[in-house]
């Protein structure tokens, strides 16, 4: 009896422990919001966290982890102030470039600034593969940088454009 109860805990544990870490830095808002800038007007009721998971579900990928707090100021060099949310996937392993990050800006002015920290990740990326895996550095250079609205992707994958079309089913036109 000892022993089910000791291992009903565990698990119990386990799960509380792994939902609590699923939200650790994505800096997710619970509704959904309108946004527009001077190009076009993207409308979405899910958070990035739910977009980037739903195209993670349809879309195979090697093993990623979620990259939370100082670390996308110091990897994307973007200021995390400068979202409402975010959600960014990244290789667990060294051996793969493959990374999902999907920004929410604050502000139309600054998603030049959050463009501008992806093309730097992005160089960043290729120069750690340049000479170390060929086709990952191969992989990294077809990176893929879409914005919509205050929304601001980056793709590194060799299902890239599948990423990309998926993206855009997230959202209706205005």
């Amino acid at each position: 009896m000892k022993k089910n109860y000791f291992a009903f805990m565990l698990v119990i544990a386990l799960g509380l422990a792994l939902t609590a870490c699923s939200d650790t830095g994505s800096n997710n808002n619970a509704g959904g919001s309108n946004t527009t800038n001077k190009e076009q007007a993207a409308v979405t009721t899910k958070t990035t966290k739910e977009i980037v998971d739903g195209m993670l579900a349809t879309i195979e990928q090697p093993a990623l982890i979620e990259m939370t707090g100082d670390m996308v100021k110091q990897m994307f060099y973007i200021d995390p102030a400068l979202m409402e949310e975010y959600t960014i996937m990244s290789p667990m392993m060294n051996v793969k470039t493959n990374e999902i990050a999907l920004f929410k800006v604050k502000d139309a002015k600054n998603v030049a600034a959050v463009e501008e920290g992806v093309k730097k990740r992005a160089a960043d990326v290729q120069k750690t593969f340049e000479t170390y895996l060929q086709d990952q550095y191969e992989n990294a250079k077809n990176y893929k940088l879409v914005t919509k609205g205050n929304y601001v992707l980056f793709i590194i994958s060799e299902e890239a454009d599948k990423f990309v079309a998926a993206f855009d089913t997230y959202f209706e036109q205005k």
